[in-house]
């Protein structure tokens, strides 16, 4: 039951991730974004699928970290993107 619940709350965080990645692309700048927000949610789903490794808890609930780890990544990297965009506005 507890890897029902864990999923639910992967889905829920892994539903906003994908409209936060289309309004950031949208957005075509980095200033409403946080860097370090951005890799604290990282560091926190790397931990979270560590922590299913080590315990040996192979399960669905691990794909849902994968997936919502790698449309955060796809964020990180808008981020950078836009962040260029940013920097040649102000050239």
């Amino acid at each position: 039951m507890c890897s029902v619940f864990e999923t639910i709350m992967l889905v829920c965080f892994g539903c906003s991730w994908p409209l936060n990645v289309i309004k950031s692309y949208k957005a075509r700048t980095a200033r409403n974004m946080s860097l370090p927000f951005i890799l604290l949610i990282i560091t926190g789903y790397i931990a979270g699928i560590a922590a299913k490794l080590i315990s040996g808890q192979i399960t669905f609930v691990l794909g849902a970290y994968f997936l919502n780890l790698a449309i955060v990544l796809v964020n990180l990297f808008i981020y950078f993107r836009n962040r260029r965009i940013d920097i040649s506005a102000m050239a």
